[in-house]
C-alpha cells in the first residue's frame, strides 16, 4: 500500500531544455516517460522541491526557474487510485548531463518530433507542453480516471 493512498499528492515538474530538446526520463524498465521531478516534502517550499529534486536525481543545480502551468491529475496505476497536483516550471541548468544519479531513471533529451511520437505521461501534460513550447503561455489542465 502506498504512503500516498487516499492523499492528495503535490508535486513540482521541471521543464529542461537543451539545444533545442526537451529533457524527460523514465524508471527502467518501463516504457512510458515523464519530466523530472516529484513530490514536494512537508515544510518544504517549492522552489527547495525542484532543487532537491533535480540535485537528486541528475546532480544538478538549478539557476533560474519560472512557473508555467499545472495539472490536476487522477489515475490508476497497479490497482491503486492517484490523486494530484503538479505544478510545472521551466528550469535553467548549468552544463546539463544526462547521468542519472538515481539507479532507477534514465534521462534523455528528446526533439519535438521525436517527443510527439513518445508516450509522455501524464498525456494531458505533454500537450500542454508541446502548447506552451510554441505559444509560451500558462496552462491550467486536467486529466481524470485514465489508467497506466
Amino acid at each position: 500500500m502506498s504512503k500516498y493512498k487516499n492523499k492528495i499528492e503535490i508535486l513540482v515538474r521541471a521543464i529542461i531544455q537543451n539545444n533545442g530538446k526537451v529533457l524527460v526520463c523514465r524508471k527502467i524498465g518501463k516504457r512510458y516517460y515523464f519530466f523530472p521531478g516529484g513530490h514536494i516534502t512537508f515544510g518544504e517550499n517549492i522552489k527547495q522541491a525542484l532543487a532537491r529534486e533535480i540535485k537528486e536525481e541528475l546532480g544538478l543545480f538549478i539557476k533560474d526557474y519560472s512557473f508555467i502551468g499545472a495539472l490536476e491529475n487522477i489515475y490508476i496505476e497497479d490497482l491503486e487510485k492517484h490523486h494530484e497536483i503538479i505544478l510545472v516550471f521551466e528550469v535553467k541548468v548549468d552544463n546539463l548531463k544526462l547521468q542519472s544519479k538515481e539507479n532507477h531513471l534514465e534521462f534523455f533529451l528528446k526533439d519535438e518530433k521525436e517527443f510527439i511520437k513518445e508516450k509522455v505521461l501524464p498525456a494531458t501534460l505533454k500537450r500542454a507542453v508541446l502548447k506552451w513550447l510554441k505559444d509560451k503561455k500558462p496552462f491550467w489542465v486536467n486529466e481524470i480516471n485514465k489508467k497506466i
